[in-house]
């Protein structure tokens, strides 16, 4: 089981919940969920051996995420999502 995976896709989906409560940020809400659930749906296909999907959906989060990072400069949450998005795309990258 790739149980990092399962959370970090539950974390990412609550975070998009979060930017829609606080900020009412519709493309938070959508790309949270979206995203998440790919990368919750990729770890279970990475427990059967197939990386594609939660390695795909951990790349395109990395570039937004450190985009928003190189441009506000601000460690949270963008730069925490973009090293926490490094360090899973190395993971499912691993083998």
């Amino acid at each position: 089981m790739e149980y990092f995976g399962y959370v970090y896709g539950t974390l990412v989906a609550v975070g998009g919940l979060i930017g829609y409560v606080k900020a009412g940020s519709q493309i938070s809400l959508l790309s949270g969920l979206v995203l998440g659930t790919g990368i919750s749906v990729g770890a279970y296909k990475a427990s059967y051996g197939s990386i594609g999907l939660g390695l795909a959906s951990n790349l395109i989060l990395l570039a937004v995420m450190a985009n928003r990072y190189r441009k506000t400069g601000k460690f949270m949450p963008a730069g925490l999502i973009a090293l926490t998005s490094t360090s899973m795309a190395i993971y499912y990258g691993r083998g």
